[in-house]
């Protein structure tokens, strides 16, 4: 089995691109050219910058809703993680929906910007799928696990881990947390690092692998059907990666973004994200 994963390891190439697109190309449903509800609450038109998917998909399921509530929903979809931040800084637009709160931060800290959270709406699970074994009751001495190897997805993997008795991290390693962290590792599991693409291809080599949902996906795993656990809500990764609706600081009380941010965490739309993407995106309880 070594020489296999060593193999996976050897072809594996690193995952590098977090966030950057070279392209810019904007498309998708940009709406009528009424005005836009930034800093206006009497505006009754609200102008969101979004992702394809989910986020656009969501949009659109809401736009029947917000429009009951009486504001008309416009989404233009972007196709770079850019874009969707400049636009709501420059005041273009009124809202973005894509991106969750590290990248917010760090974008806000590169380049000067003023934009918070309006509105955590969903997350995207990190999962314990089955390999060689079916359940964690079913963890030996010395069984492998398999987690991706880049800082973060390794953090959610090994706090996932935890959460399940599996291992015990050091006190404040959160989602900072390496191999190096793990304090109690009282059956001796082998931590496989891979590059997060190839965790899935080695199900029949170890106990156990951790994905995130568009690996998990792409695996052939159905995230509500197949995850051993996943992250919940409360946790600390579902906390700090949750997908937000995004706005220029000061305008997050505006009554058009919170009917928005109301309208996405109302029932109508929890059960669509359920319904639609079999566990792969969780709509966020506060």
């Amino acid at each position: 089995m070594k020489r296999r994963l060593l193999t996976v390891l050897l072809a594996g190439v690193l995952a590098a691109a977090l966030t950057g697109c070279g392209g810019s190309d904007k498309g998708g449903d940009s709406g009528s050219d009424s005005g836009s509800g930034s800093g206006d609450s009497g505006s009754k038109s609200v102008k969101v910058a979004a992702s394809a998917t989910p986020h656009a998909e969501i949009l659109e399921e809401a736009k029947g809703l917000l429009e009951a509530e009486g504001y008309e929903l416009e989404v233009t979809v972007f196709n770079d993680y850019v874009q969707p931040n400049e636009v709501v800084e420059s005041g273009d637009f009124d809202a973005n929906y894509f991106q969750h709160i590290p990248y917010l931060e760090s974008f806000n800290e590169e380049k000067g910007t003023h934009l918070v959270n309006a509105g955590g709406i969903h997350y995207e699970p990190f999962g314990i799928y089955p390999g060689t074994k079916k359940s964690l009751d079913e963890l030996a001495e010395g069984d492998a696990i398999a987690v991706p190897n880049d800082t973060t997805n390794e953090a959610r993997a090994l706090l996932l881990l935890q959460d399940n008795g599996v291992i015990t991290l050091k006190e404040g390693a959160g989602l900072n947390a390496t191999v190096n962290d793990i304090e109690e590792n009282v059956k001796n599991v082998e931590i496989v690092e891979l590059e997060a693409a190839q965790v899935s291809r080695v199900v029949d080599e170890v106990a156990f692998v951790v994905l995130n949902g568009n690996y998990a996906l792409e695996g052939g795993y159905s995230v509500k059907s197949d995850a051993i656990a996943y992250e919940q809500s409360d946790s600390e990764a579902a906390k700090t990666y949750v997908n937000v609706i995004a706005v220029k600081e000061g305008n997050e009380e505006n009554e058009a973004i919170q009917a928005l941010v109301n309208v996405l965490k109302s029932d109508d739309i929890k059960k669509f994200i359920d319904e639609k993407y079999d566990g792969a995106v969780i709509a966020f309880e506060d």
